[in-house]
């Protein structure tokens, strides 16, 4: 009877760009309603004080897509065994949901100071 060798099994690797991506698109997400919870909680800040949390939530989502894409290089890279797609899918809508929240933030602003503007 022959002994059949058995291979080592095959290490999935990690891919750890893809979850980054995954906690920088939360954070896009999350920078400007938390900004506006903080002016509401602590004294001395207006809410437009908050404003400064748009360029943030902003870079946070680029730096998601950008993390979606080399975590899609390291897939390709290593021959499918890296793995997350799924987290990539996730890291993605949650960068694009950000950036739509740092522009609907910035138009509000903008909307805010021209009605000022004409008010005075």
């Amino acid at each position: 009877m022959a002994v059949r060798q058995r291979s080592a099994p095959t290490r999935q690797a990690t891919n750890h760009r893809a979850w980054l991506s995954v906690a920088c698109g939360a954070l896009a997400v999350a920078t400007v309603p938390i900004a506006i919870w903080l002016t509401r909680k602590l004294p001395g800040t207006e809410l437009l004080d908050a404003a400064w949390a748009i360029p943030v939530g902003f870079l946070l989502a680029v730096a998601a897509l950008l993390f979606a894409r080399g975590a899609r290089g390291t897939i390709v890279r290593t021959l499918e065994r890296a793995g997350g797609l799924a987290r990539i899918r996730a890291g993605r809508i949650l960068a694009v949901a950000g950036i739509c929240v740092a522009l609907s933030a910035s138009i509000a602003v903008g909307f805010y100071e021209l009605l000022v503007y004409l008010e005075g």
